[in-house]
């Protein structure tokens, strides 16, 4: 299998050239390939199938114990030009990755789930060059950042394969001397405009031309000249078409960029979307929407963490949409661009996340390893429309003895807000919260009776506090972002919440009654069904690992028709409600 398509579709070229397929590889478990000489190797032992990792069936190899670190080499043939540069791109690597080319260090970059690229040009001959990449990562180092990555030799419970080395595309492409970066995206739907700012590659004078469209019409254009390498713009919108989950527009966006040493032609997109909170519920476009989530891990059978085919993206979304959800936390990692694209095109919220599990959260000295890849994270993320929240943890359970670094927790919480003021933010998602703008709570109750006492008096002001001494409702937007869990499986040695139910009627009644009793609580705004699939040994998805339907046509319909009645908070509005 393959990956070909053009991983970044929101800063697209049409010049590049795909580096996914067969690449040399040797194992580096004592980490002394450089002293051992390897950058300069003339081949390796083995071959691998990139972009994916070393431990999955797809790339070839299927090692599944603890990796050290492992190196990758891959010959290229390259006419450098005068005027242009040469910039290889990573989607993302586990978990520090050096590059070198034709023997000399390139570049390096740390953290596991975010995308790098690299200026090569001055490394390159004319002709055959030698690319070799050294990725080291250990899901057992506190300061690394890990996810579902298993701690363990085997995955157990809710933590799986780990995923080492290059795990998503690779790529190469041209650029003119002076070239277009990155650029940050701030639609104002309210006055019919779109705020740019983009960064730039390069010095000298530049002229910048933005055109925005629409069906194939244009609908706006601005140009300007700077000398900087940073530039603010407005377009101006002579048609407004507001982006939602049911009608998920979204406009084209042309980037030209002129200098003396040539022009970089770039095809970018946008979607114009209103983001708020009251004092219940978000609403997109002043319109309350109950967030049906999902809980999605991002997971593939002969992949792990790297889809097998870019259509995987798309039929995952659709998979979740036709049970009722409209989003979903993207849980434990950060995904690939393209399944954003496919959100955005869709119209499919999600909340992004990060991969703090195996990361050591109680010693405040984490900020300078934690914050530098979070941050990465949003700035990548932050021009997508689907995208509607912020969560950099997940369940920061007490470690050998030892709390939260409360104060770690609130420094990234106030870090996101200054990156990003507008989507609201959740500290640390189920527990235990020190500053947060939605406050959620995870509850695997079985027990229907028990969950209608921990809800319905909701509604009189009682609020449900499962960690209760640990942290203390505020008033805030209350969401149940993750709930169910019901294992389904024949499988005695599999892993889920609670008890089996004895038949598929016995599941869709606790099912189905679930989200009827959070759906119709006034102020409850959301919640996240665990999970959309298997994961390996985890099976409590309401399909199986390799996506196939658990139960038969009428009953998938009965939980999506449950799903998707209209939530108490929808049905009132923001004034309703104290």
């Amino acid at each position: 299998m393959a990956r070909e398509a053009y991983p970044r579709p929101e800063l697209v070229r049409e010049s590049w050239t795909s580096l996914c397929g067969a690449w040399e590889f040797e194992f580096d478990f004592g980490r002394s390939g450089r002293e051992r000489g390897l950058p300069r190797k003339s081949r390796l032992e083995r071959t691998i199938n990139v972009p994916f990792c070393p431990e999955s069936e797809l790339s070839g190899i299927g090692y599944r114990d603890f990796i050290g670190a492992c190196w990758y080499r891959r010959t290229v043939t390259l006419h450098p030009q005068e005027h242009r540069r040469v910039l290889l791109n990573f989607e993302a690597a586990y978990h520090t990755t050096e590059v070198f080319v034709n023997g000399i260090s390139a570049g390096i970059h740390r953290g596991g789930y975010t995308p790098f690229s690299l200026d090569i040009t001055e490394r390159l001959t004319d002709g055959e060059n030698v690319l070799m990449v050294c990725c080291e990562g250990d899901p057992r180092h506190p300061f690394e950042p890990s996810g579902k990555q298993s701690d363990r030799a085997a995955s157990y419970g809710c933590m799986y394969t780990r995923c080492t080395g290059i795990y998503a595309p690779v790529w190469l492409e041209t650029v003119p001397e002076t070239y277009l970066k990155a650029i940050k995206l701030d639609p104002d739907p309210e006055n019919g405009r779109l705020f740019l700012e983009l960064s730039f590659g390069g010095t000298g004078e530049k002229a910048v031309a933005l055109t925005a469209s629409l069906h194939g019409r244009r609908t706006g254009f601005t140009a300007a000249k700077t000398t900087m390498q940073t530039l603010k713009a407005m377009i101006e919108l002579d048609t407004l078409a507001l982006w939602s989950p049911e009608s998920p527009v979204l406009y084209d966006l042309d980037i030209q960029i002129s200098s003396c040493g040539g022009t970089d032609r770039v095809h970018s997109y946008f979607g114009m979307r209103k983001i708020e909170l009251d004092s219940v519920c978000l609403r997109l476009n002043g319109k309350r929407v109950f967030q049906r989530l999902v809980l999605d891990q991002g997971y593939y059978p002969g992949g792990i963490y790297t889809a097998p085919d870019d259509d995987a993206f798309r039929q995952d979304i659709e998979l979740a949409k036709g049970l009722g959800f409209n989003g979903a936390r993207l849980h434990e990692r950060v995904f690939e661009r393209r399944f954003l694209y496919e959100a955005d095109r869709l119209g499919y919220l999600v909340w992004g996340e990060y991969a703090n599990w195996g990361f050591d959260h109680t010693d405040p000295d984490g900020l300078r390893f934690f914050l530098p890849e979070w941050a990465e994270a949003v700035a990548r993320d932050y021009n997508h429309p689907s995208l509607i929240g912020w969560c950099p943890f997940n369940e920061t359970w007490d470690k050998d003895g030892k709390r939260q670094a409360d104060a770690l927790l609130r420094e990234i919480y106030r870090e996101t807000k200054q990156l990003d003021p507008v989507r609201p933010v959740i500290d640390t998602s189920g527990n235990y919260h020190v500053i947060t703008d939605l406050y959620d709570i995870h509850d695997y109750c079985q027990d229907i009776d028990a969950y209608h006492r921990r809800y319905d008096a909701f509604e009189n002001g009682e609020v449900f506090e499962n960690r209760p001494g640990r942290q203390s409702y505020g008033g805030q937007p209350y969401m149940v972002s993750e709930y169910g869990g019901i294992r389904w499986s024949d499988d005695e040695a599999s892993w889920g919440y609670g008890d089996t139910p004895k038949s598929p009627e016995e599941f869709a009644v606790r099912y189905v009654s679930m989200i009827e009793i959070l759906m119709r609580n006034p102020r409850i705004c959301g919640a996240c069904y665990t999970q959309l699939y298997d994961v390996e040994q985890e099976q409590n998805g309401l399909f199986r690992f390799d996506r196939t339907p658990k139960f038969g046509k009428e009953l998938m319909e009965r939980l999506a028709a449950a799903m998707q009645r209209t939530a108490a908070v929808e049905e009132t509005s923001p004034s309703d409600v104290g």
